[in-house]
């Protein structure tokens, strides 16, 4: 026996051995298929594609991001797309296209038995926001933040971005990635994968901006108390340096003093002091006059403040005595006041025909609510005052892409309605829903094209770069804590819990591979772009805010993604 031998492999050495001792055919073919069993372990991931592919995958969605972003970045650093222009943009995207993009993707694809199984949103929601609050606390806590800063850390971390980029990102990855038709729907393709992660996805994204323009807008990020009393203490400047007069003497003081006690007594005689009200009905004929020589009150002096549609000109007497101020104007006829005050025209005319109307139901509800016992008057009276602080409240609250998606619940809600606007091939589907369709198909490209422009420094004030060592320290603390608290702290603590909300949460859309995706992206998300546009509007961090932006959306976002979509897939298929 020859102490050393040829090298071969453990499993050729362990079938020859078993042939050996046994020999069979048989029982070859179980010592390598035993083998073999662990390679097979390791590529049994039949709903996802191998690693190297999906990073393939992963990287053709973010470059078809970056594609459309980068005509944005170009123009912007070419300074032809400034911050004004951005936030014109924006806007213009929030009034009208993004409104088209709620109602047509929630509208066609809402029914009765969806909402029950979407509430488990805002659960998610909940969950998410609170996991990232704590999770940036507790980083401003290891920093030792002051208050504001800390506050825009908490911003960074609990407002993701939930449009922009995770709809591009779901778009591509529906049509790229193979196993994410839900075996629920009959002949699901990709395309209804598609509409469902931006179903799910704006769902998120109502419910991130309500939190956002609320808490985010009027506490975390808002201006520096000292920067609200300056442009208070400037505004009082301006009001007091914008009088006409600055010269008023004794004289015109007594006059304006003795105007104003006559005015607040009864017209009385052919000329009396009045203060003129313009807009007010022509039917109060005792119309009085200032006295010669007095000041009348006027929206010139700053006495009275007018509001709505009137002629001060009319027809006017001959001119009276003035004492040489622009503030002093001559008396006029009671005819020519009556003249000026009555409506003219038809519009006119018909608004005066609803105010008397609405006059006549309050009195009505007057003199019922006068006959009511005190005590139902106090609390009828207290409810009125918190339902009317409620509704003006949300009224206040609303914005066109909520009130889309009202209108889109609605419609959805109504099997008659959807029918009638998404049924193919007919007249209102051809014509209205096609022209909305249109409209909320440039919502996404423009989202991409702003993010671009934000993403250029040479569009920030120059007054916000900081040049000093420590306030660069601080930008650098700051980065970093916003970072880790937005895309890496809260995907650790997330990711085991929806695994387990996966599995064995009883709720149908847990079970659709779409919705898991979604919810990974968005618990990994960069911040959402809408806090650059609030830190504009502002004035705070928007040196830090554009740092942030690059790191974010260039730098980490490829690995970011790479690893929320793998995470998710394997999520899938543990939970099938």
């Amino acid at each position: 026996m020859s102490w050393f031998t040829a090298p071969t492999s453990y499993r050729l050495n362990v079938a020859n051995a078993l042939s050996a001792g046994v020999g069979g055919l048989k029982e070859r073919r179980y010592a390598s298929a035993a083998m073999e069993l662990p390679m097979m372990a390791l590529n049994e991931h039949t709903s996802h594609p191998d690693f190297a592919h999906l990073v393939l995958l992963v990287f053709e969605a973010v470059l078809e991001v970056v594609c459309v972003s980068l005509p944005g970045y170009i123009v912007a650093r070419r300074g032809m797309f400034d911050a004004e222009a951005q936030k014109m943009v924006a806007n213009l995207n929030v009034q009208l296209f993004t409104p088209c993009l709620v109602f047509t993707k929630l509208a066609s694809q809402l029914n009765a038995d969806k909402l029950a199984d979407l509430a488990v949103i805002p659960v998610i929601f909940c969950a998410q926001t609170l996991v990232s609050w704590i999770c940036a606390r507790l980083m401003s806590k290891a920093f030792g933040f002051g208050k504001r800063q800390t506050n825009f850390v908490i911003a960074m971390g609990v407002f993701g971005n939930s449009n922009s980029l995770p709809i591009s990102l779901v778009i591509s990855l529906s049509k790229t990635l193979k196993g994410l038709h839900w075996d629920r729907i009959p002949h699901d393709n990709d395309n209804e994968v598609a509409a469902r992660g931006i179903l799910y996805l704006l769902i998120f994204q109502q419910l991130g901006q309500l939190v956002r323009w609320t808490w985010g807008y009027n506490v975390l990020l808002a201006p520096a108390v000292e920067d609200t009393k300056i442009v208070e203490e400037e505004r009082e400047h301006l009001i007091e340096e914008g009088r006409y007069r600055d010269d008023v003497d004794e004289d015109d003081l007594e006059q304006g003093s003795s105007s104003t006690k006559k005015i607040s007594g009864s017209a009385s005689g052919d000329e009396s002091p009045r203060t003129v009200s313009i807009g007010s009905s022509s039917s109060n004929d005792h119309t009085v006059q200032p006295v010669d020589g007095e000041v009348m009150a006027t929206p010139a002096n700053g006495n009275i403040v007018g509001s709505g549609p009137g002629n001060l000109a009319g027809n006017l007497g001959p001119r009276q005595r003035s004492t040489g101020h622009m503030t002093q104007f001559p008396n006029y006829s009671s005819a020519s006041t009556a003249q000026s005050e009555a409506p003219t025209g038809i519009k006119a005319r018909i608004s005066q025909f609803f105010a008397r109307i609405n006059a006549s139901i309050a009195q009505s509800f007057n003199n019922l609510f006068a006959k009511l016992p005190p005590g139902m008057q106090k609390f009828l009276s207290s409810v009125t005052h918190y339902t009317t602080r409620f509704v003006k409240g949300v009224w206040a609250f609303m914005n066109p892409p909520l009130w889309a998606m009202v209108a889109a619940l609605i419609v959805a809600s109504v099997p008659a309605l959807q029918h009638t606007f998404f049924a193919p091939h007919t007249f209102v589907s051809n014509s209205v829903t096609r022209a909305i369709q249109q409209s909320g198909g440039v919502a996404v490209p423009l989202i991409l094209v702003v993010l671009g422009a934000n993403l250029a420094r040479n569009t920030l004030p120059q007054e916000e770069l900081v040049t000093t060592a420590e306030g660069k320290k601080e930008e650098r603390n700051l980065l970093i804590a916003a970072l880790v608290s937005r895309m890496l702290l809260p995907t650790l603590v997330m990711a085991p819990f929806l695994a387990i909300f996966a599995k064995y949460v009883p709720v149908s859309i847990l079970d659709d591979p779409i919705f898991v995706i979604v919810c990974f992206l968005l618990t990994g998300a960069p911040s959402a772009l809408q806090l650059a546009q609030i830190c504009q509007l502002n004035g705070v961090f928007m040196g830090v805010m554009s740092k942030l932006l690059v790191q974010s959306y260039v730098v980490w976002i490829l690995p970011s993604t790479l690893v929320l979509v793998m995470l998710a897939l394997e999520v899938v298929e543990w939970a099938a």
